[in-house]
C-alpha cells in the first residue's frame, strides 16, 4: 500500500502472497504459517482478509485488518492455490488460444508459446 509513490504503511496482503505460490512455494508456505500461527485472526471464517497492518492497532486486536474480504482476493488464493496443487490453471492457460494470441502479441515468445 502506499508504493511506488507514497509512504509505505507496512499494509500486507495475505493473499497476495498466496499468489506468488507457483513461483516460490516454500517461502510462501513459511510466510503464511508465521502470519496465520503469530496472528490467528488473519484466518477467520476460512479467509484471508485484503489487508492486513501491525502498526495500526485496534482495541483487542493484533492490528488492523478490513471488516470483508475481496472475493477477488479469494479468487486468487483458490486458482493459485490449485495451480500449485495440480498445475490445473496454467494448464488451461496454455490451452487457450486466445491467451497465446495474446502474449505473443504483447511480445512474449519461446517456451510453451513455441
Amino acid at each position: 500500500r502506499g508504493a511506488p509513490f507514497g509512504p509505505d504503511d507496512g499494509t500486507i496482503n495475505p493473499c497476495a502472497i498466496v499468489g506468488s505460490l507457483p513461483f516460490a512455494p516454500d517461502i510462501v508456505l513459511s510466510a503464511l504459517n508465521h502470519l496465520c500461527v503469530g496472528y490467528p485472526e488473519i484466518a477467520r471464517r476460512g479467509t484471508l482478509p485484503s489487508g492486513f497492518n501491525l502498526s495500526f492497532q485496534r482495541k483487542g486486536s493484533a492490528g488492523w485488518m478490513p471488516d470483508m474480504e475481496s472475493g477477488l482476493d479469494q479468487g486468487i488464493v483458490v486458482t493459485m492455490i490449485e495451480n500449485h496443487r495440480s498445475g490445473l490453471i496454467w494448464r488451461l492457460m496454455r490451452r487457450s488460444p486466445h491467451v497465446a494470441v495474446g502474449l505473443r502479441r504483447a511480445g512474449f515468445a519461446g517456451g510453451w508459446l513455441s
